[in-house]
């Protein structure tokens, strides 16, 4: 097989996202899946598109979202309760994933023994997946289920990773290390942890794939500050609020906003 006739993984589309984004750091929103309906959360994804996102966080929606804060936590109990499911998430990413590489955000029981649910994900164009509440020690099975299929299990990091575990983590890594800029779960925050660009460093020594941050991150002036020290931002809490207040409009207002700010 030549060059030219090799198929696209969604490794390879996350890192084209990353090296050719024409920012100070690549944009990824978070939306909820299904939330506040099935065809506005698609018609929300296509406006981040539209407004200047270069990747997509695509939440799957579940009862017990150990990692998510009040905001997205009540988008997708609300999700639930309208009836959405994985293959309706997946529906989502089919229509995302022709725009923009998407990446999963989906709780361990979902995924874990379920190869199943990854076959239909790279049939849906996913290009990596994230499993918040999955110890780095126990995620080998899954990489490798993920390696086979050319979709990137991309691990997160913490400000309380110890070296030797950040070391672990970063060679391991695959598309990029979602990089948790404090202790606590997401939410909207007033001011950026003082110690964020010390711990992007140390992620950044370790790994050998760009360094993303999320939790926390609300207003262009923050996605500005965090794209000087990192490859990429990670915005959720604010846009899931918007969608709920506005729309697809609404979000795409806050997100060229933000693609503005790293500009």
């Amino acid at each position: 097989m030549t060059s030219s006739e090799q198929t696209t993984t969604g490794v390879d589309r996350i890192a084209s996202a990353f090296a050719s984004h024409g920012k100070r750091a690549a944009l990824m929103p978070y939306l909820m899946g299904g939330y506040p309906s099935l065809d506005e959360s698609r018609a929300i994804g296509l406006a981040c598109a539209d407004a200047g996102a270069d990747l997509v966080e695509l939440g799957v929606p579940f009862s017990d979202p150990l990692a998510d804060g009040p905001v997205i936590h009540a988008a997708a109990t609300e999700a639930l309760e309208a009836g959405v499911t994985p293959l309706w998430v997946l529906e989502v990413c089919a229509a995302l994933s022709e725009r923009l590489p998407v990446v999963l955000m989906a709780y361990a029981n979902l995924v874990l023994g379920h190869t199943g649910f990854l076959d239909r994900a790279v049939a849906a164009g996913a290009a990596g997946v994230i499993v918040p509440d999955l110890p780095h020690d126990e995620a080998a099975s899954l990489r490798a289920d993920c390696d086979e299929r050319g979709i990137a299990l991309v691990p997160l990091a913490a400000p309380t990773s110890t070296d030797e575990r950040m070391a672990e983590i970063g060679a391991d890594a695959r598309g990029f290390v979602y990089t948790v800029s404090l202790t606590g779960t997401t939410g909207e925050r007033d001011a950026l942890p003082p110690a964020l660009e010390r711990t992007v460093e140390r992620v950044r020594a370790a790994a050998n794939v760009p360094v993303a941050v999320g939790f926390g991150i609300s207003t262009p002036e923050q996605a500005a500050a965090v794209g000087e020290v990192a490859d990429g931002v990670i915005v959720g809490s604010r846009l899931v609020r918007a969608a709920g207040e506005g729309g697809a409009d609404a979000v795409g207002d806050l997100v060229h906003g933000l693609a503005s700010a790293l500009t």
